[in-house]
């Protein structure tokens, strides 16, 4: 007796739990629902088809690593900033902003110090003019590596620290 109230035990236990799993499961997804035997064509997963209504036409993609730029002035470091980047690509492009992201960033380094050497981030540096101008060159430098997969370029945080 005293073997079998353990095993009667364990037994009960498991058609509890199987009980509980078949009705706690998920509900079907609604082309299971509206076609049960599979029947009929597979829904289609190509890239080019125009999104439903409601769904996203965008992704953003947030670069690992920030971008750390020196400003100088008279052959002195008097500054340096900090910017996080983020990519808005089509949807389904994110596999391909991370393959080529050592060159993507190479890229928008260039675009950066460049911004660095014409002044770009003196004075008031995060004046919407001036932000727009570091965008589209931005965007410009993304789509070179990537084409049109790239729709914009956001600056998710900017910092600038004075030396001085």
């Amino acid at each position: 007796m005293r073997k079998l109230i353990p095993i009667l035990l364990a037994l009960i236990g498991l058609g509890v739990g199987g009980g509980a799993g078949y009705f706690l499961r998920p509900a079907p997804e609604e082309t299971l629902a509206a076609n049960p035997c599979g029947e009929g064509p597979a829904p289609s997963t190509h890239d080019e088809e125009a999104p439903a209504e409601g769904e996203p036409t965008v992704e953003y993609v947030k670069l690992n690593n920030q971008f750390v730029i020196p400003v100088v002035e008279n052959g002195q470091v008097t500054a340096l900033v900090i910017l996080s980047l983020s990519m808005e690509v089509k949807v389904g492009a994110t596999e391909k902003v991370y393959a080529a992201e050592p060159k993507l960033r190479d890229n928008l380094l260039q675009v950066l110090f460049n911004h660095a050497n014409v002044g770009g981030f003196k004075g008031a540096f995060t004046d919407e003019a001036n932000m727009e101008t570091l965008r589209k060159a931005l965007l410009e430098a993304s789509q070179s590596v990537l084409g049109d997969v790239v729709t914009g370029v956001l600056v998710s945080d900017i910092v600038r620290q004075d030396t001085k």
